[in-house]
């Protein structure tokens, strides 16, 4: 099979997008975005790999467990969460002075 880069794939595998987006929000997680999940399987599974096949990329995104992907939402949202910065963390500092 030939195999290219991941993002010629992103509007071929869509049917198996929507299709995990639906058992996540079966599952309760109606808040994952096609977007989302892409981001996780190009940053997480396919990290260390540029090219695939398109029944690979398929594959991977039908094996995917809800559990996987909350995993690394949460590290992201905690890497990215700047909380010192909002205005909840500066009134209570400013109490603290």
């Amino acid at each position: 099979m030939d195999k290219q880069p991941l993002d010629e794939f992103k509007d071929q595998v869509r049917p198996a997008i929507v299709s995990k987006l639906e058992e996540f929000a079966i599952l309760g997680y109606e808040e994952v975005s096609a977007e989302n999940l892409w981001e996780f399987l190009k940053n997480k599974k396919w990290k260390k790999t540029s090219e695939l096949s398109v029944h690979e990329v398929v594959q991977d995104v039908l094996a995917l467990k809800i559990g996987d992907f909350m995993n690394y939402a949460t590290v992201k949202s905690y890497k990215t969460a700047s909380w010192y910065d909002s205005d909840e963390a500066k009134n209570l500092l400013k109490g603290l002075m």
